[in-house]
């Protein structure tokens, strides 16, 4: 409950406006909530209206109905990817082992993780600052690893893992530049780039999987809609069974790569808008929200 009268609130709403904010009064509410007093109040929309994300000022992002510490510097998990987070929960065998891959604050992982009740949980992530708030974020649900991608992992885990989640960055270099200040400034580069055509990390990771993947488990991985049929091909050039999954409310596209799938299952690539889609995002709709981030390019 904010502790500060209804003027104070007119301000920052329109303090928030004139710095460019969309959502600005769901944002003072949100500053409001957060702040103990009219100083700490006064510094929270200063930082929020100087350019930082709201999820870097608050100190948290909500996904999947819960919500989660992400640092400065660290990767905001996006509303939208909650739909791969449902196509992997719809996948995922009872007790599955699950890796999250390129975690950032460990949203991802964690989430799938509660969705299935119980789950052995491994997540990993190439930046220091992530790794330090992924271990927050998971605490005794699993292990955290720094490193780049399947290095750090436990040899243990080879050809065990049933549900393969990384959220690999698939912004092409040259579009980088064109992405919101909030992104291209706040977060880290190597969560964002994913190299000349956005697909390097899914290239290197779709190459690696198949080793660590159990029998019929699954690598899901996000890319653009108009990166789709790349994204197809390089799951089938490492051997895996394509799928693809599709919400265009959530504007997003879920590429699911299968191991040791059945030939006759699939091995074309499926589009489908997912009913649960629509569910999931009347329930984003209907509570607290900070500001959404757009899709990439």
């Amino acid at each position: 409950m904010s502790v500060h009268p209804v003027s104070s609130f007119s301000t920052t709403v329109t303090t928030l406006r004139r710095a460019g904010c969309v959502f600005a009064e769901d944002e003072a509410s949100l500053l409001h909530e957060a702040a103990a007093s009219p100083d700490e109040l006064s510094l929270l929309v200063e930082r929020r209206a100087a350019g930082l994300p709201l999820e870097h000022v608050l100190g948290w992002a909500e996904f999947h109905g819960r919500r989660f510490a992400v640092d400065p510097g660290v990767f905001v998990p996006r509303r939208r990817t909650e739909f791969l987070v449902a196509q992997a929960a719809a996948l995922a065998p009872r007790r599955a082992v699950v890796v999250d891959l390129c975690c950032g604050s460990g949203a991802l992982g964690v989430a799938l993780a509660i969705a299935l009740d119980r789950a052995d949980l491994h997540a990993c992530d190439v930046e220091p600052a992530a790794v330090r708030c992924a271990r927050r974020n998971v605490g005794d649900l699993g292990e955290v690893y720094e490193g780049d991608l399947f290095a750090p992992l436990p040899a243990r885990l080879r050809g065990r893992v049933d549900v393969l989640l990384a959220n690999v960055p698939y912004v092409p270099t040259g579009d980088v530049e064109l992405l919101p200040a909030e992104a291209r400034v706040h977060e880290p580069r190597v969560a964002l780039d994913g190299g000349g055509d956005g697909l390097d990390v899914m290239r290197r990771v779709a190459a690696e999987a198949p080793a660590w993947l159990a029998p019929g488990g699954s690598l899901l991985m996000e890319a653009s809609e108009r990166q789709r049929d790349g994204a197809v091909e390089i799951l089938r050039a490492a051997g895996l069974t394509p799928r693809v999954r599709v919400s265009e409310e959530l504007y997003a596209t879920v590429l699911v790569g299968t191991a040791n799938a059945d030939a006759g299952t699939g091995t074309d690539t499926q589009v489908a808008v997912e009913p649960d889609a629509r569910a999931g995002l009347r329930a984003a709709r209907a509570k607290p929200r900070s500001a959404p981030t757009p899709p990439p390019p």
